[in-house]
């Protein structure tokens, strides 16, 4: 291979390194699926083209010249454009301020090798058979291209490492013969519900939750490979579902004695592909159950109350507006910075104070305290476990971000949550502000639920910043439609334009509603 061969090679694979990241970036924001990958470029193709313009006029060009110059005329013209398409991108690449970077887990690891050997086999090969007018365009695109065989190549490997795991925390769990295992589940809510049911039972017992967000099977199994220890008896386990069979499989895996339900929506309607299926797959949780089981459900929901249980076994419902439920509540009073009410079960009224906001926080302490008078947790240790629980990251938080007053419900956009953290926002003093990018996983009705969130901000905002001009379009008709004050709606690119029309318009007195955030490649 001639000097000018080596050079092209070189400059291709430092091309290269940034799309790559792009490509790989883009998949595990897609959950490492290719449908999801094919249905976002199939939304964001124009977008894309859009945004990449310069860089594609740069492989046009190193195209054209190279067949112009022709021969090593035409090499040199290309590196000289390989050089300047890396510059441009690595210019671009030190500009992004991401809202979720790639994390390098050790599967990204694993796809970066497979990738690198991948790239390398293709460039090799198209230098080797003298297409070196082609390497720009490779250089820019072939990234895309190889996540197929990329992903067909990986996915055995992943599901025996993925398998391996889970086997190994199988039997951890089995070690622990006596382990009360609580499973949680729901199109919303499962998070707060689960901090606050830890909250109350690890008072009584050596509790462990799984952490943060860890609701699918690997997250499940590293909990239990590297937290569960002998001294625990009680394992609360937050189980997450965006596919048929999802809940099936974590049943299965974990096998809960204890099930909460806590609602039941449009989240994710996308992969789930109907209404039935996402209730049919949540209230698994509850048939799955062994005989002598405990189920939960919140009756709030029409979806769960409505739905016909098959399986015999023991059950309380729970609800803020039905009454006709096991638990319900009665004189709440919500304030500024937080809220109170009476439990209400058979005889018993029972005061409570909590640091949470909103209805929603309400319900999620309700199915707690169910399953909490269930494990025989006295009332008073209940109480206590409410008033001083401190309240859920990202998830109607109340925070204070450079002396400005946040509602931070980031992690939280859902048709119901986000009516709710609307509620909250109302009863604030101040101008009151909400920042949002809509919601997302909504399938067929996603532009109608954004619409219909549009409508509903009238009177509890007078602000709306909208982040991303092309998702929020349905926000925009809806405020429109409500006869809201248009000159009071901002439509901005970036989170971080967000934040700074905030730190330059508003006052300390404000309150800023940060309502859903997207990962970067739904936010556009």
């Amino acid at each position: 291979m001639s000097i000018l061969k080596i050079l092209l090679l070189v400059c291709s694979v430092c091309a290269l390194l940034i799309p790559t990241k792009h490509a790989l970036h883009i998949f595990q924001q897609n959950r490492y699926e290719i449908k999801r990958l094919n249905e976002w470029i199939k939304e964001n193709f124009a977008f894309n083209v859009k945004h990449s313009l310069i860089s594609i006029i740069i492989c046009i060009v190193a195209c054209v010249l190279s067949i112009v110059l022709k021969n090593e005329g035409g090499s040199i013209g290309q590196i000289c454009m390989l050089v300047i398409l890396s510059i441009v991108l690595y210019s671009n690449e030190k500009k992004q301020n991401y809202i979720k970077p790639l994390v390098f887990t050790p599967r990204v690891v694993r796809q970066c090798v497979v990738m690198a050997i991948l790239s390398l086999v293709v460039v090799v090969v198209f230098l080797l058979n003298d297409l070196d007018p082609c390497m720009c365009i490779v250089a820019y695109f072939l990234p895309w291209i190889l996540l197929y065989p990329m992903s067909l190549i990986t996915s055995p490997m992943e599901a025996m490492i993925r398998q391996s795991f889970m086997n190994d925390a199988k039997k951890i769990l089995a070690s622990h013969g006596n382990l009360i295992k609580i499973g949680i589940t729901g199109s919303f809510g499962k998070t707060t519900t689960k901090n606050i049911m830890q909250a109350m039972v690890s008072e009584q017992f050596n509790s462990l939750m799984t952490p943060a967000s860890y609701n699918t099977p690997m997250g499940i199994t590293r909990t239990i490979r590297e937290m569960l220890k002998p001294i625990h008896q009680v394992f609360v386990c937050e189980m997450g579902a965006d596919h048929v069979g999802d809940i099936e499989e974590l049943m299965n895996f974990v096998h809960p004695s204890i099930g909460v339900v806590t609602s039941i929506g449009p989240q994710h309607l996308n992969t789930f592909g109907s209404q039935e299926n996402i209730v049919n797959e949540k209230m698994k949780m509850i048939e799955m159950l062994p005989v002598d089981g405990f189920g939960v459900l919140n009756y709030d929901n029409p979806f769960i109350r409505n739905y016909k249980i098959k399986h015999s076994i023991q059950t309380v419902t729970y609800g803020v507006k039905s009454k006709d439920t096991d638990y319900t509540v009665e004189d709440i009073h919500y304030t500024q910075t937080g809220s109170s009410f009476v439990v209400c079960y058979k005889d018993e009224r029972i005061p409570m104070e909590t640091k949470l906001l909103g209805e929603l926080n309400i319900l999620n302490i309700l199915s707690a305290v169910a399953v909490a008078r269930h494990l025989g947790v006295e009332w008073s240790v209940i109480q206590r476990a409410v008033k001083q629980m401190k309240q859920v990251e990202h998830r109607l938080e109340l925070k204070k971000i450079n002396g400005y007053r946040f509602i931070d419900d980031a992690f939280n956009a859902n048709p119901t949550g986000s009516s709710m953290a609307l509620e909250v926002l109302a009863m604030m003093p101040g101008k009151r502000i909400i920042v949002t990018p809509g919601m997302i996983d909504l399938g067929e009705k996603q532009n109608e639920i954004n619409e219909h969130f549009g409508t509903l901000m009238k009177g509890k905002a007078d602000i709306v910043i909208l982040v991303g001009k092309n998702q929020t379009k349905p926000i925009y008709d809806g405020l429109k439609k409500s006869g809201f004050d248009m000159d009071q709606v901002i439509v901005l690119d970036k989170v971080k334009e967000a934040f700074t029309y905030i730190y330059t318009h508003a006052s300390i007195a404000d309150t800023i509603l940060l309502e859903n955030d997207l990962p970067d490649a739904f936010n556009h």
